[in-house]
């Protein structure tokens, strides 16, 4: 492969550095309309070696299967959304492919799309789940206040280093290839099931994923399926690269969803009874469906003690582009949502927001609704305290409550207010078909003493593999330079799943830590080199590989102080204060750079990225409006942690995510004296808020 030095990162390339020789570009014709019948397409006369790839020369499946609700890779019959898929177009020069594209001409009797997800019927369901608890009837007729509410988010984009993308090559008797993946063989199985081939003909090499936030475990499988068939069909190296405008008019968003809650109080402000409905949306497809509503659901409950429940969760499918994973999946939306309601639940019982929070909280015994019992202590009021002591957050809700009440419906400054939130991350995956199998590490001592590390876990950063090398140190009491990560290549590492919900972390590291004690006690009794295997697989009754470490939580309080211009409503964001139980931390400084990095996309998401489809597609020109948070303009962060004896690591990365967007509402709501129930919180909407107020 040729490549262009300066754009190197690390071990790993980015996929815009590729070139092999011989090279052909692809592009993808795409459909004009949201939903219709799919005619045929028109291409002009095409010059010699460029060809036109439809569903029909698709050798295998059409399908990439065996996620949940997934996308077709080209359509076929009917189309779903504006910019899906209907063919390929492929050359050997770049300029002449792209200008025969435009050329094309997609054939489709257009329907009526649908674009709401509020209101929807039974066949747009992409998955469902309800659930009751107790006795809510009961509870809500012997209820002291009833409380109700309804919250929504945004879509959000994840705006890669680089656009998507795939190179497709042969090499020898296999076809390689080349994309920035979480999910390496996700990549294989799914071109191998495309192409109708063994996956062992398919070597996956995991590009630089850059900053992720996971949107980057499904859809490089799409993108690699679609430059590996063009590359059979040409008999040549295929690269497919997105431009920035098409990454972000199609690649998978953040889903938006709308939770409404309704809260049965007791005399003395305990929750007897909480309603819930949520409904997300999740575009034409969404392969891991199942898994963003579990985990709406499950956070839509919050993390305080209720011991009546009624709960119903809809992922609805529209005619817009496919929604995707986003971190945290769908618990960064369902705790807004709760956190929300829970700051109105306490200004219903007259009780302050930060004893409310922590009088009612869960605590060790307590079962989610999940059935996950919580077998370890909860440490609500040593978190709250924590960041209510490093904001004086006390001090500060109590004057600007004052200022608020002084200022008597004048919008003259200063505009300030403060706002707290309480969430926890669970680790690893909950639902049904989202991973199964089994996931393994490898590590191998060589006569050398070395310890090469074998996964097909991406790293994200530097700090993430240094992090697995300190771990096999440390067990084998040796040095981290004597330890190696090998090429994490589908031919040479074993499957060790996705690289998300920080399973780098809480399932890579345990894995590597174990087969590290494994080699400990075999080092001095048999012959070197010494290889051990160890693996995680899917308990009895169908329970996830992994089930286990979502029982390990991780739990954050956050504080954000605003102030809001009185003229232009825009807020300013003084300060963040956070607090983190996350177990064992294994680097710090890689904990404080994640956390920094992730409250800054939550507040981009809180406050200003906004990105909204209209008749069913994003607009041309949003590339450059989009207003993207940037760590240069980022406010000042505090982070603490609660240091204790826990011996395991949990991730804390989604966190931010989960409680700062809640307490950031909460500030903004304070400092204008109306109640926002709804982000992102960028002028507009705060200027519309208050004129109706």
């Amino acid at each position: 492969m040729k490549k262009k030095a300066a754009r190197e990162s690390g071990d790993r390339l980015f996929v815009e550095d590729l070139y092999p020789l011989g090279l052909f570009h692809a592009a993808l014709i795409r459909s004009p309309v949201a939903r219709g019948k799919l005619r045929g397409v028109d291409a002009p006369k095409l010059n010699h070696g460029h060809v036109l790839i439809r569903a029909v020369d698709i050798p295998g499946c059409n399908r990439m299967e065996g996620y949940g609700d997934d996308p077709t890779i080209l359509a076929s019959d009917e189309v779903r959304y504006i910019g899906e898929p209907v063919a390929i177009l492929a050359g050997p020069d770049k300029n002449s492919v792209d200008r025969l594209a435009s050329e094309c001409v997609v054939r489709v009797d257009a329907r009526q799309g649908d674009y709401s997800y509020e209101k929807f019927s039974s066949e747009r369901l992409a998955a469902k789940r309800t659930a009751v608890f107790g006795d809510p009837d009961g509870a809500f007729a012997k209820a002291a206040h009833i409380v109700e509410g309804a919250y929504r988010t945004g879509r959000q984009e994840h705006w890669y280093a680089e656009p998507q993308g795939a190179v497709a090559s042969f090499a020898y008797d296999k076809m390689e290839i080349y994309t920035a993946t979480q999910w390496p063989f996700h990549v294989r199985d799914t071109v191998a099931a495309v192409l109708d081939v063994r996956d062992e003909d398919i070597v996956v090499h995991p590009c630089e994923v850059g900053v992720h936030l996971d949107g980057k475990i499904w859809y490089p499988s799409l993108l690699s399926a679609y430059a590996a068939l063009a590359a059979l069909v040409c008999r040549k190296p295929v690269k497919l690269f997105l431009t920035r405008e098409e990454d972000l008019l199609y690649s998978p968003k953040r889903p938006p969803s709308i939770i409404r809650h309704r809260a049965a109080i007791g005399p003395c402000g305990e929750l007897l009874a909480l309603e819930a409905r949520a409904v997300v949306d999740v575009g034409a497809a969404a392969p891991f469906a199942e898994e963003t509503l579990d985990r709406l659901c499950l956070g839509a409950l919050g993390a305080y003690r209720c011991p009546n429940v009624r709960l119903e969760g809809f992922a609805v499918r529209t005619n817009t582009p496919p929604s995707g994973p986003f971190a945290g999946f769908g618990l960064a939306q369902a705790f807004f949502a709760l956190e929300r309601h829970a700051t109105r639940v306490a200004a219903t019982s007259g009780i302050d927001p930060v004893d409310w929070r922590k009088e009612n909280a869960v605590s060790r015994g307590d079962l989610l609704p999940n059935g996950a019992s919580l077998k370890e202590g909860v440490p609500a009021s040593e978190l709250i305290d924590s960041v209510v002591s490093m904001s004086d957050y006390r001090r500060k809700w109590a004057s600007y409550e004052l200022l608020k009440r002084g200022r008597d419906g004048r919008k003259d400054g200063p505009l300030r207010g403060i706002g707290i939130a309480f969430a926890y991350q669970g680790n690893g995956f909950l639902s049904n078909g989202s991973v199964a199998g089994s996931y393994s590490v490898e590590t191998t001592l060589d006569k050398d003493g070395k310890l090469e590390i074998r996964t097909s876990a991406v790293s994200g950063s530097r700090e993430t593999a240094a992090l697995w090398r300190r771990v096999a140190a440390e067990a084998l009491s040796m040095e981290d330079a004597d330890v190696v990560i090998a090429s994490n290549r589908t031919d040479e590492a074993p499957d060790s799943g996705p690289s998300s919900l920080s399973r780098n972390v809480t399932v890579v590291s345990r894995l590597i830590e174990r087969c590290c004690v494994a080699v400990r006690k075999q080092r001095f009794r048999d012959p070197l080199p010494i290889t051990v295997r160890r693996t995680v697989r899917a308990a009895r009754g169908g329970a996830k590989p992994d089930s286990a470490p979502f029982q390990q939580f991780s739990w954050g309080a956050a504080v954000v102080e605003v102030e809001l211009d009185p003229v232009l409503y825009v807020p300013t964001v003084r300060g963040v204060w956070f607090c983190v139980d996350g177990g064992k931390i294994l680097s710090e400084r890689k904990a404080r750079s994640s956390l920094e990095n992730a409250v800054v996309h939550a507040l981009g998401w809180a406050s200003r990225e906004r990105i909204e489809p209209e008749g069913g597609s994003f607009k041309v020109g949003e590339p450059l409006r989009y207003d993207l948070a940037l760590p240069a303009g980022a406010p000042p962060v505090k982070i603490d942690f609660l240091w204790t004896d826990s011996a395991v690591p949990k991730g804390i990365g989604e966190l931010p995510f989960s409680c700062v967007p809640a307490a950031f509402a909460e500030a903004v709501s304070q400092a204008a004296g109306v109640s926002f129930d709804s982000i992102p919180l960028d002028p507009r909407s705060i200027r519309d808020a208050l004129e109706d107020a």
